[in-house]
C-alpha cells in the first residue's frame, strides 16, 4: 500500500516502522534523555506544496511516541525544527539526500543543538532510512 506524503497516514507508518527498526533504536540509545528530542518537520510549501506543512515526531531514547501533523511549531514543546522546501523532502524521504548532508550543505535549516544531532549522527541516517523504505505516493 502506497502513503500519500505528506500525511497524517504517512506520518503513523513512519512512527509505526521506527518503532519497529532495531538500527534506529540502537542508534538513538540516549537521544532526548536530559534535554527535550522532539522534532519537528517543516515541510515548506514550493512550486510543488500549495502550503508549509508541519509534523511532531516525538523521540526519547529510542521510542517513537507521538507523530501527527499540526498547524503550528507553536502548538507543541520541541526541541529541535528541521526546515526544508517540499522538493527536498521529497528527495530526503527517497534517500536521494542523507538528512546530515543536506543540513551540513544548508538545504536543511535545523533550530536546535546541532552538536546534539551530530552525536546521534546515525539515528538520523536510520531516521532517513526507514522513510525511503515506506511505498510513498508523492501527490504534489
Amino acid at each position: 500500500m502506497a502513503y500519500a506524503f505528506p500525511s497524517e497516514e504517512w506520518i503513523q507508518e513512519y512512527e509505526r516502522r521506527l518503532n519497529e527498526d532495531d538500527a534506529y533504536q540502537d542508534a538513538s540509545e540516549g537521544w532526548g534523555v536530559g534535554f527535550n528530542g522532539d522534532f519537528i518537520f517543516h515541510i515548506g510549501a514550493d512550486d510543488r506544496l500549495p502550503e508549509d506543512r508541519y509534523y511532531f515526531i516525538g523521540l526519547e531514547n529510542g521510542d517513537v511516541y507521538d507523530c501527527r501533523e499540526i498547524d503550528s511549531p507553536d502548538e507543541v514543546d520541541w526541541g529541535f525544527i528541521i526546515r526544508g522546501a517540499y522538493s527536498d523532502w521529497v528527495k530526503l524521504t527517497k534517500g536521494e539526500i542523507g538528512a546530515i548532508d543536506g543540513m551540513m550543505s544548508g538545504v536543511f535549516e535545523i533550530e536546535g543543538d546541532m552538536q546534539k544531532v551530530l552525536q546521534y549522527s546515525n539515528a538520523a541516517v536510520a531516521m532517513t532510512e526507514v522513510s525511503s523504505a515506506i511505498d510513498t505516493e508523492f501527490t504534489y
